[in-house]
């Protein structure tokens, strides 16, 4: 803040860092319960100089400032935000909140606009380094570790850490970047000061590992290069082992995706039969017994040989549910994709690591959740060499619902989140619109709580780059809700 700005506050308050939100909110509260408006008050973070402005002002010990919790979240995020003057706009948003406590919900609002701006920015730039920090091995033995170094835009190495430390927990690292460090020893985390990039290593032994396996999964036939390089800005390139092959990859795209085409399996692919002969070896339609299984692995080898609807005549396998027989919460989706119906598991084609990433981003841990589908047997239409997803009709789903009901028997979750429309049928027994009641919860007549939201693959179908991020956030939020909703 310039310094005539300085020198005519009344109030002068300096925060210990960049990132110091317990500072601003002890600051923030004091003030506000003072009657000083923000007009009168100045932001420093930590720096030398004369003393200027007077002490904080103290409250009564039982005095209290409400304000929406949202309010909180979003400060949070805004704190780690690169502009000076963050400080002294949310004291503004958190000033005006006292007098208009739907101020939030105002869209059009120029506050609430910034407010909306400055989040994405820090969002985006949170993804950005956890895409594209790139870890260099140094020393051997006891003395391994690895190294990166990234540049971000805004100050978000604390906010960003601890998703390296579960992402990364058994190896030691750490993270360099102009502003802060974050080390982690594989049992503490630590925050220190920036470095320079000549502190972090060069080249390592995987570096040609890592350029062949990007190589491999480079996918030409779905190639587009302004998209790319939204998601990939060049700036980042300079870090990036892979970023030498771009410009070759870009060049051969056409061909390759040619070949790719002429390589590309018949439908059904030989290997199909031969799965579907190991878990059906004598697929009689008239083959209905009634399962009696006490416990999930059984009612899975039950499900194998599933007659109950005709779509198992043209599926690989039953893809039955899969997670912890005690879980809290139950994630349930549509139907297997192509990819689950070869795997034999839930939620492991392009949908499923869509889902996979956003539920670490919100922190819960797939490993104990229970995930599984309304309907067991994938559904498709064949095109070309190609197979494509056809929806449930409701006939299928209800034909399915008998093994959804036994699993929810069997796991006795404290809650279920239904991913899409075919899911919120199967649960409820009745169609419900999900873009009007998403993120609502209802509650079914045994007292189980269903929890209302999108498949993870509406968001694979979002063409538009921004309506995209936009939508994984919207998925984010609605993933933290329900990691509430599971601590109540």
């Amino acid at each position: 803040m310039p310094s005539t700005q300085l020198n005519l506050a009344t109030h002068l308050v300096r925060l210990d860092s960049e990132t110091d939100f317990a500072g601003w909110r002890d600051a923030a509260r004091r003030l506000a319960m003072n009657e000083i408006t923000p007009e009168d008050v100045a932001w420093q973070v930590e720096q030398d100089g004369e003393d200027r402005g007077k002490d904080l002002p103290a409250v009564l010990a039982d005095a209290k400032l409400v304000v929406p919790r949202d309010f909180i979240e979003r400060a949070e995020t805004v704190i780690c935000h690169c502009d000076p003057e963050r400080f002294g706009f949310l004291y503004r948003l958190l000033w005006r909140l006292r007098s208009e406590p739907k101020l939030l919900s105002i869209a059009s609002d120029p506050d609430i606009r910034k407010l909306e701006a400055t989040e994405k920015a820090v969002h985006r730039d949170v993804h950005k380094m956890r895409a594209f920090v790139r870890f260099r091995k140094i020393g051997e033995g006891t003395d391994e570790r690895y190294v990166a170094w990234f540049e971000p835009e805004h100050f978000i190495v604390e906010r960003n850490a601890h998703f390296f430390v579960r992402r990364f927990t058994g190896m030691r690292w750490s993270i360099l970047t102009p502003y802060a460090s974050a080390d982690w020893d594989g049992e503490q985390l630590a925050i220190g000061p920036g470095a320079g990039k000549r502190d972090a290593p060069g080249e390592d032994d995987a570096e040609a590992l890592w350029q062949t396996y990007f190589a491999s999964i480079f996918n030409p036939a779905r190639l587009k290069v302004k998209a790319m390089q939204r998601e990939m800005p060049k700036k980042y390139w300079r870090n990036l082992p892979e970023a030498s092959l771009i410009p070759d990859l870009i060049a051969g795209a056409d061909k390759a995706a040619s070949a790719m085409i002429d390589r590309m399996p018949t439908t059904p692919a030989p290997h199909h039969a031969k799965v579907k002969a190991k878990h059906w070896p004598t697929p009689e339609p008239s083959d209905v017994v009634a399962p009696e299984a006490g416990n999930i692995p059984e009612l899975c080898e039950e499900a194998k040989g599933c007659r109950r609807c005709p779509l198992w005549r043209d599926a690989t396998q039953t893809v039955f549910g899969e997670g912890p027989e005690n879980a809290d919460v139950i994630f349930v989706g549509e139907q297997p994709g192509d990819q689950e119906d070869l795997a034999g598991k839930p939620f492991v084609g392009p949908a499923g690591k869509v889902f996979d990433t956003i539920l670490d981003d919100a922190e819960i841990d797939r490993r104990k959740v229970y995930v599984t589908n309304a309907v067991k047997h994938f559904k498709f239409e064949p095109r070309g060499k190609r197979r494509i997803h056809s929806k449930p009709n409701a006939g299928e789903i209800q034909a399915c619902r008998w093994w959804l009901d036994k699993e929810l028997d069997l796991v006795k979750p404290n809650l279920v989140v239904a991913l899409g429309a075919t899911a919120a049928q199967s649960l409820l027994g009745k169609a419900v619109p999900i873009t009007k009641m998403r993120g609502d919860v209802i509650e079914r007549e045994d007292g189980l709580r269903v929890f209302l939201t999108i498949h993870p693959s509406f968001i694979l179908r979002i063409r538009d780059h921004e309506d995209k991020e936009a939508e994984k956030e919207r998925f984010l939020g609605d993933m933290r809700k329900v990691k509430q909703l599971m601590a109540a």
